[in-house]
């Protein structure tokens, strides 16, 4: 069974920095897409960043340039540098795992970590 647990959320001021990391528990790690997702309240939640078993990237426009996925498979970890950030960037941030095995895809989630940014 797949286990997300995400770690480094916090509070910064407008144009800080934070870096995100989530860890993965369970096989396949560096088979399977990472993502970073996050919800603000009363939204959605919505895609931030994705990274590909080959490393293939994307984002979101209203992040792109600011923001940086990366992954580390030997440590079955993924990242999110997070800089120059803005109080819009307010949410709980979410790590997930898109699995395919069997002919389907599988979501996996984390528990979330929070991202405060004060004006």
């Amino acid at each position: 069974q797949v286990q997300l647990v995400e770690s480094g959320g916090g509070s910064v001021q407008t144009g800080g920095s934070l870096r995100l990391s989530c860890v993965a528990s369970g096989g396949g790690f560096g088979l399977n897409t990472m993502g970073w997702y996050r919800q603000a309240p009363g939204k959605q939640r919505e895609l931030v960043a994705t990274i590909t078993a080959g490393f293939s990237t994307n984002y979101a426009d209203s992040v792109k340039g600011r923001f940086a996925i990366s992954r580390d498979n030997a440590k079955k970890s993924v990242y999110l540098q997070m800089s120059s950030l803005k109080p819009e960037d307010t949410a709980v941030y979410f790590c997930n795992m898109a699995q395919f095995s069997g002919g389907r895809w599988t979501d996996y989630w984390g528990q979330g970590t929070q991202v405060t940014v004060s004006s």
